[in-house]
């Protein structure tokens, strides 16, 4: 089996969560279980971090992951989803799963993850596992893929588990209020191993509290402490929040040296160290073109604060978003005063681009919709003068195709 057909035959064959939404979600954890002993528990033959959240957990993986490399530690990072290549999701060092060994690993263990009917994820994750302890990582920092309690990740019993943030996103599997939500990503915490929760926030703090204490586990706010201030590599003030609660993280982390060097050279460094791409993304000057991934309110905010900091003559949106989204919250908080540019991306779950528009044209939101996220790029590139701005968002899709 090539590399190809063994990618073809998991995106193909197989429920996959970026491509059909909700009905890809098992919500057990019966079968990663199954495939875990199968495969002789690879996931207990390392050690790791566990980072959940709705908003800041890929950012804080990476930066997390980069702060360890500098550290001199052979370093796994799990992430989802892809952007431009399937290997983006398992990395050692920064460097990408081989293709030899993804194409094995399908076609050694293809009977077992059908007999199983594994979904996309679980089989990802699974080869993630088997990976980093065939390739005896030091450490690996593991990004929850939705929620926590029952995602496939949450396999692993981790040093430290981080939290980044709760917010009102895929409320239909984890609920429609912050407090539910934040019982299903505390379902990572583990017992004994301390928790990081790197956003105080009244409505989940005493939830958090709760869990870690019936686990009997240390549980430190990031943003009620002093930390030093850190330059990063990764644009947007909202990451500020997320460096808390790494530099929480690296300080619970007890079994491992992280040199004060480390930690300064590691956030200057997470795009070189880990090939982290989508958050705040600059593509081009001139006019400046800007992507980035958020794709829920709490998300949009930041972006919405960033680009209010940013100097443009023109704004032009070139926004893509998926079906299961509740439009009118992320709507109204755009502006008005932007020329949109709707697009659906080449996805089963992208919403119809006329769709998009009718919705946005309520919140005085005005554009055209496009067949595709090329053409609306390009729509956007050539209406643009060389002092404006172009934003591309509203789903990982939308920036995926754009990149």
């Amino acid at each position: 089996m090539t590399y190809r057909e063994a990618l073809e035959w998991m995106m193909n064959q197989l429920p996959m969560y970026q491509q059909k939404g909700l009905s890809a979600f098992k919500g057990k954890m019966d079968t990663i279980e199954a495939l875990a002993r199968h495969l002789d528990n690879p996931h207990k033959r390392f050690k790791s971090i566990h980072v959940a959240g709705t908003n800041g957990k890929g950012s804080s993986s990476h930066m997390l992951a980069s702060i360890l490399q500098e550290a001199g530690y052979k370093t796994g990072l799990y992430t989802s989803p892809h952007l431009k290549d399937f290997r983006e999701r398992i990395r050692i060092d920064g460097n990408k799963v081989k293709e030899a060994f993804v194409a094995g690993f399908i076609a050694g263990h293809k009977d077992k993850l059908e007999e199983l009917q594994a979904s996309f994820f679980e089989m990802t994750v699974a080869m993630a596992f088997s990976y980093f302890a065939q390739e005896d990582v030091d450490i690996a920092i593991v990004e929850v893929g939705l929620g926590g309690r029952l995602d496939s990740t949450n396999i692993i019993t981790p040093e430290v588990s981080l939290i980044t943030n709760i917010g009102l996103d895929h409320v239909a599997v984890l609920g429609n209020t912050l407090g539910s939500i934040a019982r299903e990503k505390g379902g990572i915490i583990k017992p004994g191993v301390p928790v990081v929760v790197s956003e105080t926030h009244v409505d989940t703090a005493p939830i958090f509290r709760e869990l870690a204490e019936a686990q009997g586990s240390a549980i430190i706010f990031a943003d009620q402490v002093e930390w030093p201030e850190y330059k990063t590599d990764l644009s947007g003030e909202y990451q500020r929040l997320n460096i808390n609660g790494v530099l929480a993280t690296v300080h619970a982390l007890q079994r491992f040296t992280v040199p004060e060097t480390a930690v300064t050279e590691g956030l200057k460094k997470v795009v070189k160290n880990t090939g982290m791409q989508g958050r705040w993304q600059v593509l081009a000057e001139s006019p400046k073109i800007i992507c980035d991934t958020a794709h829920n309110r709490e998300g949009l905010n930041w972006i919405i604060r960033q680009l209010k900091k940013e100097r443009f003559k023109k704004l032009h949106i070139v926004m893509g978003v998926v079906r299961e989204k509740e439009l009118d919250p992320l709507l109204e908080l755009l502006p008005g005063d932007a020329t949109y540019y709707f697009c659906k991306a080449d996805v089963p779950r992208g919403l119809d681009a006329e769709m998009l528009e009718g919705a946005a044209f309520k919140f005085n939101l005005h554009g055209k919709s496009y067949s595709g996220v090329e053409e609306a790029v390009n729509a956007a590139k050539a209406a643009a003068g060389p002092d404006d701005l172009i934003f591309i968002g509203g789903s990982t899709f939308t920036v995926a195709e754009a990149l």
